[in-house]
């Protein structure tokens, strides 16, 4: 899809933005697309190490009575 874009692309996109947002705005931006990321990333391996982590054995809580 983005295959074939070369540099001069990539340079005018990046100057597009650059004027479309401000140089304030975009190391907001980045820091919030970052964290983003490391949620994402962080769920994802949560997931993962719930999907790999053996069985553990379920305890019952029945309130502290006795059966």
């Amino acid at each position: 899809m983005f295959g074939n874009l070369g540099t001069p692309e990539i340079l005018l996109i990046a100057l597009v933005v650059l004027i479309l947002f401000g140089a304030k705005k975009i190391p907001e931006f980045m820091q919030g697309l970052g964290k983003g990321v490391r949620e994402f990333r962080k769920a994802a391996k949560d997931i993962q190490d719930e999907i790999e982590r053996p069985d553990e054995p379920k305890k019952i809580d029945n309130g502290g009575k006795r059966p």
